[in-house]
């Protein structure tokens, strides 16, 4: 074979990496046309040929894809066939309501964000998607996943549920079923100690305070709880917004024991936490200005800590 060469040297193959999309209904012509525009082959006629032999006018998925220009014909046939599209990250926070990561899951489902609460409020869907309920609050695990793009809500709402299911472990389940509480109970407590705890490390202790309470019948008094039935976070709990939601099912300064249900997602951490608190008989918890807590195991030993953070707030 003579190869041509120009000013004495062959032509280097192209480089770098191309992204493309082929639309759903694509045509196997307008596939090779793509490719061949993008650089991603070099001979689309031959590759027309491969195509065909191995049925790829009837197989190529339809997607967002990444290839290096000048590919093999194997590679491109394998990616596109397989449908190897381009996933993006979306990280979802611990301790988020359906209605604040709401945005994060419609920009991974091509969807919006007043679409997906609409589509994650329905009363029956802890149901269809075998969590405790009541509704998906809660259940919407905290992580990092990949999607495709636009790949629908239906797909992230089962990634994440999946990711929640497999969190309990068998070990989990066993120790669910040594405590004495529901799922629900513990998934609620969690998503309690999530929103209380800015640090990981005091959740079992914040756990073991709720523990206690619910032991000797004392109210929980948790403000996280309070903002929920509000509907919004709050820097400060005043008297004046309990007394305004006081006969709300998630007010646990007016209503005994624990909500209905989660108010918001909680992590692997708070969930574990919820299962094994530590073993305190801490009644009361106070932040301080680092967020870290004062616990205190009197009511008088509690007005003390919060004379004191006050003190240090005031700078006294």
């Amino acid at each position: 074979m003579i190869i041509v060469a120009v000013h004495g040297r062959i032509p280097a193959p192209p480089t770098g990496e191309v992204t493309f999309r082929i639309p759903s209904g694509t045509t196997f012509q307008a596939v090779v046309d793509t490719l061949a525009n993008r650089e991603v082959i070099a001979r689309p006629v031959l590759f027309k040929i491969y195509g065909r032999l191995r049925l790829m006018d009837r197989s190529v998925k339809a997607g967002t894809y990444r290839l290096p220009r000048g590919a093999r014909f194997g590679e491109v046939h394998a990616v596109l066939v397989e449908g190897r599209v381009v996933t993006f990250p979306v990280t979802i926070p611990e301790g988020l309501t359906i209605r604040e990561m709401a945005g994060r899951i419609a920009a991974a489902a091509g969807s919006d964000s007043v679409a997906v609460v609409q589509a994650l409020k329905g009363d029956a869907l802890h149901l269809r998607w075998e969590v405790p309920g009541p509704g998906l609050e809660g259940y919407l695990f905290p992580d990092t996943y990949r999607f495709a793009e636009g790949v629908g809500t239906e797909r992230v709402v089962a990634a994440m549920i999946a990711r929640y299911h497999d969190h309990w472990t068998p070990e989990r389940r066993e120790r669910l079923a040594a405590s004495g509480m529901s799922e629900r109970e513990v998934v609620t407590l969690a998503s309690i100690i999530q929103a209380e705890a800015v640090h990981t490390w005091e959740m079992r202790t914040i756990s073991s305070v709720f523990h206690n309470r619910l032991r000797i019948g004392m109210r929980l008094q948790a403000d996280p709880t309070v903002h929920y039935a509000l509907g919004g976070r709050r820097r400060r709990t005043l008297f004046a917004a309990i007394d305004s939601v006081a006969d709300h099912p998630y007010n646990t300064y007016t209503q005994p024991g624990l909500p209905p249900g989660p108010i918001c997602a909680p992590g692997a951490k708070a969930l574990d936490a919820a299962l094994g608190p530590e073993d305190t008989d801490y009644l009361y918890f106070v932040a301080g200005s680092d967020y870290q807590h004062i616990f205190s195991r009197s009511l008088d030993e509690h007005n003390a800590a919060i004379r004191r953070v006050r003190a240090d707030s005031n700078g006294g």
